[in-house]
């Protein structure tokens, strides 16, 4: 009974750690548009895109799809899809461009945002820097959707629409974590707005 007791407690105190970690990991995880030349192993890629792929969806309906991108010359194309906003692609060591279908799940957005942002708290704890890049709605310098330039690229069909491409590599810069003081409180409403 006792040995129960102290296995219990030794589990609680476990959990608390755990919680603490990942309030830890939310506050370090910060938008990384510079990135060193080291390459990411298959093990981190497959990390990474692992998180996406056990990640939650309307009715599990796990509607997302991934295009893994690691070619120089792909990259640098991906990061002109937009007008601004997207060039730190071209630095990036392997990027993931996150696909749903509109026609098939309205919750898509929803699905593949999720999928997309834990992508990113893995690469936070793995000690690798990310950035998401937004794709809906978007278009090039030219005016050129940013769907279309990416459905050449990579062959995507029509029926798949890219929400955004999430970069990702070494950090080659710091950024502090997120600090208590600059959280918005005023942002939270309780019972009525």
């Amino acid at each position: 009974m006792f040995c129960r007791i102290i296995i219990a407690n030794f589990a609680l105190k476990q959990k608390i750690s755990d919680m603490d970690d990942f309030s830890v990991l939310l506050a370090n995880r910060r938008s990384m548009r510079k990135f060193t030349e080291e390459r990411l192993t298959d093990g981190q890629k497959k990390t990474i895109l692992k998180a996406a792929l056990i990640s939650p969806t309307a009715k599990n309906n796990r509607g997302w799809e991934f295009v893994t991108v690691e070619n120089p010359v792909i990259l640098k194309k991906l990061s002109e899809c937009r007008a601004m906003g997207s060039g730190f692609l071209a630095e990036a060591m392997f990027a993931v461009v996150v696909l749903g279908q509109p026609a098939v799940n309205d919750c898509w957005i929803e699905d593949c945002s999720i999928a997309a942002i834990d992508m990113q708290l893995q690469a936070e704890d793995l000690g690798l820097g990310s950035c998401w890049c937004h794709i809906r709605g978007r278009a090039d310098a030219d005016g050129k959707p940013a769907k279309d330039t990416i459905a050449e690229l990579l062959g995507v069909p029509g029926q798949y629409e890219p929400l955004c491409i999430v970069g990702f590599g070494y950090k080659n810069m710091e950024r502090k974590p997120y600090e208590d003081d600059k959280i918005e409180w005023s942002k939270v409403h309780k019972d009525r707005f």
